[in-house]
């Protein structure tokens, strides 16, 4: 293959910078910064014009408000030309913005010294100088303060309570520069790992750790000085505890680490950014091990166990740090599956301490590290490393080491099901688990029942669990020990459960479902049972609410809802799961087979079996049950488990808010009880179908409440992307009309709203809509317009050169009439604001007839808005007004000027008439001859014959 000659990639990256640099003119800065990054890419150079490439991005980021970036380009167009007036001033912008006054103002004062006579710095320069001086007296204040509460902090001769305010005080400087940077001077690190060694009042050691984790936040020098002065093992002992604060403090600290040298922050979406984790490669890779190599210390507890699988499980997947290969490579795959072999009733000296929650957040990370599996190898990969392991396990001949393969399976089947399904399908692996369950240790039935319970997901293996195993689980449940009892009676619920929501199937005998519920709500009302049993309850419930009977006879048992709610409020990891299933199964949210009829003539034809729903899966009957559900509060049960890790999990809890939000009437309940912000977040992480349930729960709210109620503060920004996530094409009509309506409404908040529409492409998207064949998405979709029209930014991208003008023009003679009022609405708000638009009406060839349309309207509304765009029109410039006097318009305009009826609508169209007129005469077109309005002829024209 031959290389590119050099001229040709001259003449592409100078076409990629025109091309950028058109559509900037345009306001598509997106589609600018894509065309200088391939220039970028295609330039090996370190020239000049590679800096023009790097200016012109910096301004594009900057008009985008992403001023981390255009600092970053305009640093690399300044290495390349240190004197570049344009880069420099740019950069000062940017650093301004970010809190940077000193460098900010370096950098005008460098530009002013390269350009002179450049206007547009002098305000700037002064700005920037009056900024920078108030930032010195600022810093002298701070010194002052850092001395003060660092001297008072570290002396533990004094009071505890003076101690505590000035670390927590500390801990508030800390997340200013100037005040991180005199701590981090003042030799603040060393003072921190003296107190969390030696300090019993855990209130500083809670603000000494939250205060590293502010400090690594500053800048990547300053978390690369503080992993090397501290060192890995520290950090992990700063969560080595049982508190629950303690462990969160130092999980966050860890994570904030991480965030500071990958470029990602805390927000769900929030990605890495390359450049940075190329830089910092090394210590990454070492924090991850190191957590990695941490997850079987024997020394840590239960509960930082944890806080280490949830790091792991956050920042492995390929959205994030991409690191599952590595984990794998490394043996964290084996020591993972150590974790989850263990078991609290194996109680010695090497045991791992861990803690209700352990196994669940194993499985979540197993689950986790397979997705990441995305090719043959490295699937196969996984599975021999697990295959490796039960082998390793199954080849001492004690039963413990049998038991613990049995509850790795399980925690498998839970999370990596294709690989727990693999190691059960292993020769003689289920009839070990079926003899463990006949046996009498109590340990080792417990075990069985559970993996008996996670294996009974595929048919065949339900086929020979209800052969083999349904006496075992039986007997199992006459057991005196009530650990066992539950677990065998979730296992038979399952078996009972192997139908589905097919009436027609009934795997065990009639009323044996009813039976087995019975004994579930039991287990789950008796507060005298430990979270455990009444976990294992909800489960069993979670299988039998696939039968519409027990559906019903649920939601009638008060008592049994809100053990199942209270239950949900604890935020158990290892509840989540099976609670929320009872919770959409209840409400019928989960995905149902469309039906074709002629394929169930063709099913019927050919004797196959067809599904039939049960009657009691009405939707009367659902729609009863979702009402009851709300009243009794499961909006604040739904918010606590929303805090999990599980995308699966995730994506229930947002179907069964979606089912309640389908309820008009709910939709406040659901606000006031704290859901929208559970929702906000299920809208950006989690499955696809997870995000697009969340988000019409979002566009469900949106609609129905005033979103400066619903969306309070700063969750207007943040419900705009989920909003934009539904105007897809795949999906369905209902989701994008609903996204429209409520991004309608959002729309007419505020400017800085619509500003953040337009920079998510909002604009685009909605307006791909207007030409949709469905009326209710077309008339939606141009109602958006409506308001987003208000927006100066909006107006601009109707002034480019484009036919967006035209076409409000056309669909003002439409023949729905709520799609007339709203594209005259439009179109009278865009002419107001923009000469340019006027123009352009004339260059449809229809224009007289669609203002005719709107000025002969029965409809006085449409009336009105036909007169606005009419006098904007007359406005705009003589030439435009010209055309409006000589057409037949001008008619119709005088016919209102002259008609009332004494009502004030018809007032109202008069006076704007009149307002028209009177422009018109302004420009000399008209004359007034009494009350009459006689047309002027325009001078130079030859008499006609």
């Amino acid at each position: 293959m031959k290389d590119t000659p050099s001229s040709t990639i001259e003449e592409d990256v100078q076409k990629l910078r025109l091309e950028g640099n058109e559509a900037f003119k345009g306001n598509a800065w997106l589609q600018a910064i894509n065309c200088y990054t391939k220039a970028i890419e295609l330039h090996p150079e370190e020239d000049l014009a590679k800096a023009v490439l790097f200016k012109n991005r910096a301004a594009a980021f900057l008009k985008l408000e992403k001023f981390e970036k255009a600092a970053n380009d305009c640093s690399k167009a300044i290495d390349i030309c240190p004197t570049d007036p344009k880069a420099l001033f740019r950069r000062a912008i940017a650093y301004e913005t970010l809190g940077r006054v000193e460098e900010a103002y370096r950098d005008a004062r460098n530009a002013m010294t390269s350009d002179p006579g450049n206007k547009e710095l002098q305000p700037l320069l002064a700005r920037l100088h009056e900024k920078a001086q108030e930032k010195m007296r600022e810093n002298a204040k701070t010194s002052v303060k850092v001395e003060q509460m660092m001297e008072l902090a570290f002396d533990p001769s004094k009071d505890a309570e003076k101690r505590e305010t000035a670390m927590k005080n500390l801990l508030v400087l800390a997340r200013e520069k100037t005040g991180a940077d005199l701590m981090f001077n003042k030799g603040l690190l060393t003072k921190l790992k003296t107190v969390l060694k030696l300090e019993k009042n855990q209130e500083i050691c809670l603000a000494a750790i939250r205060t590293i984790s502010e400090l690594c936040q500053q800048s990547d020098d300053m978390t690369l000085a503080i992993l090397k002065e501290l060192g890995l093992p520290w950090f992990l002992d700063t969560f080595n505890s049982e508190s629950e604060a303690r462990v969160n403090a130092g999980q966050y600290c860890l994570q904030a680490i991480l965030n500071s040298l990958s470029g990602m922050t805390n927000k769900p979406e929030s990605k890495p950014e390359k450049a940075k984790c190329e830089a910092n490669k090394a210590e990454i890779d070492s924090l991850l091990t190191f957590l990695t190599f941490s997850l079987t210390s024997r020394t840590i507890t239960g509960q930082a166990r944890d806080a280490v699988i949830e790091l792991l499980t956050r920042n492995c997947h390929y959205t994030t740090l991409e690191w599952a290969e590595q984990f794998v490579k490394i043996g964290g795959l084996y020591k993972m599956l150590e974790v989850s072999s263990e078991l609290q009733e194996y109680k010695y000296e090497s045991a791992m301490p861990i803690t209700d929650n352990s196994k669940t957040l194993a499985s979540v990370c197993l689950a986790r590290i397979y997705e990441n599996m995305y090719y043959d190898e490295a699937r196969k990969n996984y599975l021999e490393k697990v295959d490796e392991f039960v082998r390793d396990k199954l080849m001492a001949p004690d039963i413990e080491s049998k038991v613990r393969v049995t509850v790795t399976i399980t925690t498998l089947l839970v999370g990596a099901l294709d690989a727990g399904n693999a190691m059960i399908a292993k020769e003689g692996v289920m009839e070990m688990i079926l003899v463990m369950a006949n046996t009498e240790d109590e340990l080792q039935q417990k075990v069985a029942c559970e993996c008996l319970i996670a294996a009974a997901s595929k048919k065949d293996k339900v086929k020979t669990i209800i052969t083999q195993g349904v006496h075992i689980l039986k007997r199992l449940y006459n057991s005196k020990n009530d650990a066992i009892r539950i677990r065998a009676l979730v296992g038979l619920c399952k078996l009972g459960s192997s139908g589905g929501t097919d009436a027609s199937i009934r795997p065990f005998a009639d009323g044996s479902t009813a039976k087995l519920a019975e004994a579930c709500r039991r287990f789950l009302i008796n507060p005298a049972k430990d979270t455990d049993i009444r976990r294992w309850a909800a489960e069993g419930l979670s299988y039998l609410t696939l039968d519409a009977d027990v559906k019903e006879k649920l939601i009638e048992d008060r008592r049994a809802l809100q053990a199942l709610l209270e239950l949900a409020r604890t935020g158990s990891q290892a509840s989540i799961y099976a609670i929320v299933t009872v919770l959409v199964n209840l409400v019928n949210a989960y995905d149902k087979q469309e039906i074709v009829p002629e394929m169930m003539e063709l099913a019927k034809f050919a004797k196959h079996h067809i599904p039939e729903e049960h009657e009691l899966d009405d939707p009367d009957f659902v729609n009863k049950r979702i009402e009851v559900l709300a009243k009794e509060g499961v909006t604040s049960a739904l918010v606590a488990l929303a805090r999990t890790e599980s995308h699966n999990c995730r994506e229930l809890i947002g179907r069964v808010f979606n089912a309640i939000c389908s309820q008009q009437e709910q939709r406040g309940r659901v606000s006031q009880q704290g859901g929208v912000k559970a929702l906000l977040g299920l809208a950006i992480e989690g499955t696809d179908k997870g995000k697009r349930q969340a988000a019409q729960a979002l566009a469900r709210i949106g609609i129905t409440i005033n979103p400066e109620v619903a969306f309070t503060g700063q969750r207007c920004q943040e419900a705009i992307r989920p909003l934009l996530f539904l105007l897809h094409q795949d999906y369905t009509a209902l989701e994008n009309f609903e996204a429209m309506l409520a991004l309608c409404n959002l729309a007419g908040v505020s400017e800085s709203i619509r500003k953040r529409i337009v920079k998510e492409q909002g604009l685009q998207k909605i307006e791909i809509y207007m030409y949709h064949e469905h009326l209710m998405l077309s008339r939606a979709s141009i109602q958006c317009i409506v308001n987003l029209m208000l927006s100066p930014e909006v107006v601009n991208l109707f002034e480019g050169e484009n036919d967006r003008t035209k076409f409000l023009v056309l669909l003002c003679a439409d023949e729905d009439e709520e799609t007339v009022k709203a594209s005259a609405g439009a179109l009278a708000i865009l002419l107001s604001s923009s000469t340019k638009c006027a123009d352009k009406v004339f260059k449809v060839s229809s224009w007289q007839d669609s203002l005719k349309f709107l000025l002969a309207n029965p409809d006085p509304d449409v009336q009105h808005r036909g007169l606005c765009v009419v006098f904007s029109l007359l406005a705009s410039s003589k030439e435009n007004a010209a055309e409006i006097v000589s057409s037949d318009v001008f008619e119709l305009l005088l016919a209102h000027s002259q008609s009332s009826d004494g009502s004030e609508k018809k007032e109202k169209l008069k006076k704007i008439a009149l307002e028209c007129l009177e422009q018109a005469e302004k420009w000399s077109l008209v004359a007034k001859a009494g009350s009459v309005v006689v047309q002027e002829e325009e001078e130079g024209l030859p008499d006609l014959e």
